[in-house]
């Protein structure tokens, strides 16, 4: 029984109380009998309008509930006639105001908020409370083929792992591990099979009191190697103005030194003369040596005309043929498709395929002899040049290692040539990667729109 039930019955039993004793007391004197009578109607009348007066904020009380029930704050109750009540209307209609401006600019944010994610090129992943995603923008899904992710761990897919040969598979495996493995509030430098870098960062934000956590991941390859690059020729300008003063300044010595070799006796003077050109010999491979360096560092401007890839690799494969038979390697074409000119600068370019032909060669000649495979193949994403070889000596190298300036994987080896064939693709606007191929091989792809 509501409260208003109570006082209606409460009403009723007293004043049928009253009226009982009314009846027992002045059942002799009718006139005083009616007079009581009417008081306890008039008295029975007073107290409900009273009550009702009394129960009326209750009733705008149970309104306000159901407005917020229903979330419509727009609507707003009306005044009374009654000043005391309007106050409590006025108080209700200020917070349903109140409540309807902050639904407004809530709205607002959050669709502002989705439009920012949508446009960031950084990819985003927002987690519930069980560690599930629960968000993520357009990036996050072009990054890593999330597809129908809502509702599943980052874990779904370490567990579900990455086929042999699929290399969107074995790039999005690669990055899911590291992701995963990220610490909160630490910011760090992950890289894929294909060389690309990235900054991730893990971090929470509060929800209804309780800590959620999102990831935010930004592609550095662009930035980093500007860096790289900006570093390189810095230190390679410094060391060849040092160097080339020193074997110009050395060189010059050392023709003056040859002069004196005559007024030696004859045997010393043969020493001398042995001597003094094995030190000039060295002193021009020291020379050619940072010269090197300096081409990376000085390489002008990819001048860009039609030029035929396929006449460009003919040459090459010719020239390295008959040393790849000498070291026990053989080079072949698997497949070559009929291709259009296409606009490259011919002289940077067909250096950039020497240094990987040559590379190829010398990795397979190191595993015992081998073979090379040449690919040119027109698929549905552009055409698509691959240079295979037997080696597989990168199976425990990571890919944002490989073209790394002064990296390598050869005895020996000075780290520029992946250098530049990095710079000569860069300025060419082409995509590459090199990598495994999951076959006991090691396979340099490039892309040419």
């Amino acid at each position: 029984m509501n409260l208003r039930r109570r006082l209606l019955a409460y009403l009723v039993g007293l004043h049928l109380i009253f009226l009982a004793f009314t009846l027992v007391l002045f059942l002799d004197a009718p006139l005083l009998l009616v007079t009581v009578e009417v008081l306890l109607v008039a008295s029975f009348v007073g107290g409900l309008h009273l009550a009702g007066r009394a129960l009326e904020p209750l009733s705008y009380t149970q309104r306000f509930h159901d407005l917020l029930q229903d979330q419509d704050y727009a609507a707003r109750l009306l005044d009374t006639r009654d000043s005391e009540l309007n106050d409590l209307i006025k108080l209700f209609n200020n917070m349903l105001g109140a409540l309807y401006q902050e639904r407004l600019v809530l709205g607002e944010q959050r669709g502002f908020l989705e439009r920012l994610l949508e446009a960031t090129p950084s990819a985003v992943i927002v987690f519930d409370f069980d560690g599930r995603i629960s968000l993520f923008n357009a990036s996050a899904d072009k990054l890593l083929a999330l597809g129908e992710a809502k509702g599943l761990p980052l874990a779904h897919w370490l567990a579900a792992g990455a086929a042999p040969g699929d290399s969107a598979a074995q790039r999005r495996h690669s990055l899911v591990k590291q992701l995963d493995a990220l610490p909160l509030g630490e910011s760090r430098l992950l890289t894929d099979p294909d060389g690309r870098r990235y900054r991730g960062q893990r971090g929470h934000f509060t929800d209804r009191g309780f800590a959620r956590h999102f990831l935010l991941v930004e592609e550095l390859t662009e930035e980093l190697e500007s860096s790289e690059r900006a570093t390189y020729e810095k230190l390679v300008r410094v060391l060849a103005h040092e160097v080339n003063n020193t074997v110009a300044a050395t060189g010059s010595v050392l023709e003056s030194l040859l002069f004196y070799s005559s007024q030696l006796a004859e045997r010393d003077s043969d020493d001398f003369r042995t001597a003094i050109v094995a030190v000039k010999r060295r002193n021009v491979s020291l020379g050619e040596f940072i010269e090197r360096f300096t081409r990376v560092a000085k390489m002008p401007a990819a001048e860009l005309r039609p030029a035929a890839l396929a006449g460009m690799l003919d040459d090459i494969a010719a020239l390295y043929r008959e040393p790849c038979r000498a070291r026990g390697v053989a080079l072949e074409w698997t497949r070559r498709d009929a291709i259009a000119p296409m606009a490259l600068d011919s002289h940077l370019m067909e250096q950039a395929l020497i240094n990987i032909v040559k590379n190829a060669m010398e990795a397979a000649e190191a595993s015992g002899g081998g073979y090379i495979h040449l690919e040119l193949a027109s698929e549905n994403e552009g055409l698509r040049l691959s240079v295979i070889d037997s080696g597989n000596r990168l199976g425990e190298v990571a890919g944002g290692q490989l073209f790394t300036p002064f990296f390598t994987t050869k005895k020996g080896g000075q780290g520029i040539g992946l250098l530049f064939v990095r710079e000569v693709l860069n300025r060419h606007g082409l995509r590459y990667r090199l990598a495994p191929n999951g076959r006991q091989e090691t396979q340099f792809d490039i892309w040419f729109a």
